[in-house]
């Protein structure tokens, strides 16, 4: 049907319909996608629009001008935008693995001072900046994607929305700030202009601003993850196609609060030391200032003299009990705040996790009241995710082998329904015997039922695509066409056969004609129970068997409601896989297509028939019969005839030499 596939679009939504007023005179617009889901508008140059209503609808244009402007609008439901959402959200991921980067610039020197890193100041800005140009064109795209009207999801997709002014207000209206936020480049702004042209302790103003930054925005780029999300899953049905593809998507998610609370726990750790660092320092004002912190001031003697005074680098060491580092105490002793970028990445990396699957059991805090607010995020966050880790974790491998649990399940109810019945070892046997086979080749998938659930056409050409090849290798087939091919194809069912297996006993109504794919099959019958009369034959792949249907199927355009007797008994020496055509669906076949009542295809039924075949070497056999019992007896009439001649020429030679004897004694 066409309107299951046609596209179609709205230009207004329901506000602009009962709001413009009623003309004939508006130029229709048509819309045209491509392959790539792209829409372009493209106006009727058969009317004119009027001047009142051309401002209000943008999303028409003049043919003339259309070439000029070259607009086009995507289809959020196209292969381009579900390709981008794809991209973008690893993008997504890639930036959240960024951001947090940043706190991981400040370094704290053996003089009792902290720096910024400028290696991997240079890096993250580029990567960083690279990211930025991904949520720009995120922004620009969501400028030209059309949207389903509201009012038009009652009954299938619904109608595009593809007036630009349209797509642009409602954009602005619902996610185009919080879009414009995440794509702001602020923290290559903090620091490279804004915080070193900053008075006072720039690494103070670093620390600090950096850090609200940060959370300011990773907060609406973390946000954007489950929008895009949804739009996979609308578009594609899944985020992920594999199992393995998702529960490493879960493991990733995992990760990045792992990776997120290390580098939290960083920035915490150098805070927690500089706030030492400055309790020291108010015990010794003013000889003391905080700028002392700034390896900028190295080169101050009142720095180095108020160094040699205080003693700070004894009283901030966290075996020294004159300040509580807390849970901060790990990151002084292992010296993580002054190793190398990689060193200190991995250890806190390793930290966030284990505590955060531990749920913080091993963290001893200190009474400060931040200190404590972040054990207990990580204990809460650690519960939530972790339980949402395992319960995904968990359904996604699970799905790997979920086929496979059902028929465990499945087999041990049939054992259990077996033993209830108390089946014989014999019938156990052979129960499992196909229930396996039929495991192995199917792998638990109901074909049917998949193909069932496919359109028509498309089942069509998914069975055209199995059974095609396959059945042309039948030879009672190879002069049909491809119409009459294509309509066996789509009414072939498969079958599967154990061993030993009796398809058809002799006598049977026969119900479905048999091709073989796979294995062989023994064909024996005994002429109705003749006495004396045994014939047997082998049918391997390429062959049929219940070739009756077919004779009955061919009787005429009503054939009998009786089905036919089977000739032969039909027995599985092998597995066997196999395609079955039913009764009804043969009978279909036969009538759709008058070409199967040709005498070709009839003469060519009879040649490959094992019964027609059985037929002719009786009809052989007696004739042959016939011939050396009617050749015995024209022997049999020759040597007889050949005996009375031989006796009336001897009895025909005594008789003349009586009659000499008898006239020689006259004449004496």
């Amino acid at each position: 049907m066409g309107f299951c596939s046609s596209r179609s679009a709205r230009i207004w939504d329901d506000i602009e319909l009962s709001s413009s007023p009623t003309t004939t005179s508006i130029g229709a617009t048509k819309q045209k996608y491509n392959s790539s889901g792209i829409l372009s508008q493209v106006s009727s140059p058969t009317m004119k629009p009027r001047s009142s209503l051309a401002s209000k609808v943008n999303s028409t244009v003049f043919s003339e001008d259309y070439d000029r402007r070259k607009r086009k609008i995507l289809d959020p439901r196209g292969k381009v935008i579900r390709q981008w959402n794809s991209i973008f959200l690893v993008a997504c991921i890639v930036s959240l693995f960024v951001d947090p980067l940043f706190f991981y610039l400040q370094l704290v020197w053996e003089d009792q001072c902290i720096n910024i890193g400028i290696p991997l100041e240079v890096t993250l800005t580029i990567v960083r900046s690279i990211t930025d140009i991904f949520y720009m064109i995120q922004i620009f795209i969501k400028f030209r994607t059309a949207y389903v009207a509201p009012s038009s999801r009652v009954f299938g997709r619904g109608e595009l929305v593809i007036g630009s002014s349209k797509i642009t207000a409602r954009y602005l209206r619902t996610g185009f700030f919080i879009d414009l936020i995440a794509a702001l480049p602020l923290p290559q702004l903090l620091i490279w202009i804004i915080i070193p042209n900053l008075k006072g302790s720039s690494i103070t103003n670093t620390k600090n601003v950096l850090r609200f930054i940060i959370i300011f925005q990773y907060l609406p780029r973390l946000f954007l993850i489950y929008p895009l999300s949804s739009q996979i899953i609308k578009a594609h049905g899944v985020v992920t196609e594999t199992a393995w593809a998702g529960a490493a998507y879960n493991l990733t998610l995992y990760m990045l609060a792992s990776h997120v609370l290390g580098a939290c726990w960083y920035l915490l750790s150098i805070e927690r030391q500089e706030a030492c660092w400055r309790s020291v320092c108010d015990h010794y004002k003013p000889t003391c200032e905080y700028s002392f912190f700034d390896c900028q001031s190295l080169d101050n003697p009142r720095r180095a003299a108020w160094l040699q005074l205080s003693n700070v680098s004894s009283l901030c060491s966290p075996t020294n009990k004159y300040y509580q580092f807390g849970i901060y105490g790990d990151a002084l002793n292992q010296d993580v705040t002054s190793s190398s970028f990689f060193h200190k990445y991995f250890y806190c990396l390793w930290w966030g996790l284990k505590n955060l699957s531990s749920l913080g059991q091993s963290l001893y805090t200190s009474t400060f009241v931040g200190e404590i607010s972040f054990a207990i995020i990580i204990a809460i966050l650690g519960l939530v995710l972790f339980a949402l880790l395992i319960g995904n974790m968990q359904r996604y491998l699970q799905s790997t082998t979920l086929r496979l649990e059902e028929w465990r399940i499945k087999r041990n109810d049939i054992e259990q329904w077996m033993h209830h019945r108390q089946l014989p070892l014999e019938l156990r046997e052979a129960v499992r015997r196909y229930d396996q086979y039929k495991w192995v080749a199917t792998r638990g998938v109901d074909e049917e039922s998949l193909l069932r659930g496919l359109p028509m056409e498309l089942r069509r050409d998914v069975k055209r695509h199995l059974c095609f090849d396959l059945v042309r290798r039948v030879p009672l087939f190879e002069q049909m066409d491809e119409r009459m091919l294509d309509a066996i194809c789509e009414r072939l069912k498969p079958a599967l056969c154990t061993e030993r297996t009796i398809l058809v006993r002799e006598g049977d109504p026969v119900n479905e004609m048999l091709f073989i794919i796979r294995g062989h099959l023994d064909s024996y019958t005994t002429n109705g129970g003749r006495t004396g009369f045994f014939n047997s034959s082998r049918i391997g792949p390429g062959e049929f068997c219940g070739e009756e249907l077919l004779t009955w199927a061919l009787e005429g355009p009503h054939p009998s409601v009786i089905f036919p007797s089977s000739t032969r008994t039909v027995k599985a020496i092998t597995e066997v896989e196999a395609f079955a055509l039913k009764a009804d669906d043969l009978k279909f076949v036969a009538a759709q297509f008058r070409k199967l009542h040709s005498k070709k295809i009839r003469y060519k039924l009879r040649f490959y028939s094992h019964q027609w075949r059985t037929w002719a070497a009786c009809f052989i056999q007696v004739a042959w019969r016939r011939h050396k019992h009617r050749q015995a007896i024209a022997e049999l009439k020759e040597k007889e005839s050949s005996g009375f001649n031989h006796e009336a020429q001897h009895s025909i030679g005594s008789s003349a030499s009586i009659k000499r004897v008898y006239g020689h004694s006259g004449v004496n």
